[in-house]
């Protein structure tokens, strides 16, 4: 049976923190709806209404282009041992890229990472709760540091090169692109 809460309490913190992966899901209108997993010691409950999660340059920056637009996010946390559970925070996000004042002051909550590129704040209007009944029982084996190592090898200046020429959305969306050298952060 599923259950709305208007912030997040201790359970809810605990149960997000144990969760390997969450799931990220924004759109803008007349866009695809973008739909990304998250892994890696990177989401932090800030307060009982208030998220974030640092956010590494990968294969696109969809998330940044519909909240830049739209600025609806829904971030979905789901248990893949027992007890069964899902979780859902809805809200609205904006972001503070590694240009922007006030990223600084944010980091100290988040690892340095290689690849580093905004830090995604959401301000939760409610939460949700679900069974999770069909949600397959796994066991993590270990985190993946391929996106780690490839940041850390690339030429910042080539780098910065490349993002500079994505500087829109897979749907035509104008995508922020910060100039700092946030490559090799360790």
């Amino acid at each position: 049976m599923a259950a709305f809460f208007t912030a997040i309490d201790d359970t809810h913190r605990a149960f997000m923190a144990k969760q390997p992966v969450f799931f990220v899901a924004t759109a803008a209108p007349g866009c695809r709806i973008n739909l990304s997993p998250k892994g890696m010691d990177v989401f932090r409950v800030l307060g009982p209404n208030r998220v974030a999660y640092l956010d590494l340059g990968g294969s696109g920056n969809e998330t940044q282009a519909h909240l830049s637009v739209d600025g609806r996010i829904t971030i979905m946390f789901c248990a893949f041992d027992n007890p069964a559970l899902i979780l859902r925070l809805y809200g609205r996000g904006s972001f503070i890229g590694v240009d922007d004042p006030g990223f600084e002051a944010m980091m100290v909550d988040f690892p340095r990472l290689p690849g580093m590129r905004q830090i995604f704040v959401v301000e939760v209007d409610s939460l949700q709760t679900s069974c999770g009944w069909a949600v397959p029982r796994m066991t993590l084996e270990r985190e993946r540091d391929t996106l780690v190592k490839f940041h850390r090898q690339q030429d910042p200046e080539e780098r910065l090169a490349r993002i500079a020429e994505r500087n829109k959305s897979i749907d035509g969306l104008p995508v922020v692109v910060q100039q700092s050298l946030y490559i090799g952060a360790d």
